[in-house]
């Protein structure tokens, strides 16, 4: 009695397989298992260390990139900038306003990639949903607010950087 179930269910694809003796474990296996100091919180902190790394190693190589292409960019603009010239001395208004203007026009198309980069609503939104994450690490789908805000967020940020880059 209680050994079987009380009503046979035939739409239970269910297969049970029974072993003729009981499941063996080499020694050796057993030490490792019984002397291994890492639990699951320990492997999980491992993970999250490691992935905090990549990330570190990751964004210190962007900077290091954005570094290298902004000091290629200004060796390139200083050497298309002609030297001032001595038989022009007296510039009028209109060549300075339009000599001006090009140069705003060049910092604004420099400035796209940092304008992304460095946006508070986009850092806030993420950092709302990590720390949604970290709190709801069992139940993730109840951070779908702060998804929603993230996702937002990330699509005004590329509705601007593609207005801009389109002009």
């Amino acid at each position: 009695m209680g050994q079987e179930a009380s009503k046979v269910s035939p739409t239970n694809p269910q297969h049970v397989f029974k072993s003729s003796g009981p499941v063996r474990f080499s020694p050796e296996v057993v030490d490792i298992l019984q002397n291994s100091p890492a639990s699951d919180s320990i492997r999980a902190q491992d993970l999250e260390l490691h992935i905090q790394n990549r990330v570190h190693t990751e964004l210190s190589r962007l900077a290091e990139e954005q570094t290298k292409s902004l000091k290629e960019l200004q060796d390139k603009i200083s050497s298309e900038t002609p030297a001032p010239s001595s038989k022009s001395p007296d510039l009028s208004r209109a060549s300075v306003q339009k000599e001006t203007e090009e140069l705003k026009k060049k910092l604004a198309k420099r400035k796209l990639r940092e304008d992304v980069v460095g946006d508070k609503n986009v850092e806030k939104a993420k950092d709302e949903l990590v720390t949604c994450l970290r709190n709801n690490d069992r139940r993730p789908l109840d951070c779908w607010q702060e998804v929603e805000a993230f996702k937002n967020e990330v699509s005004r940020i590329e509705k601007r950087f593609l207005s801009r880059v389109l002009e």
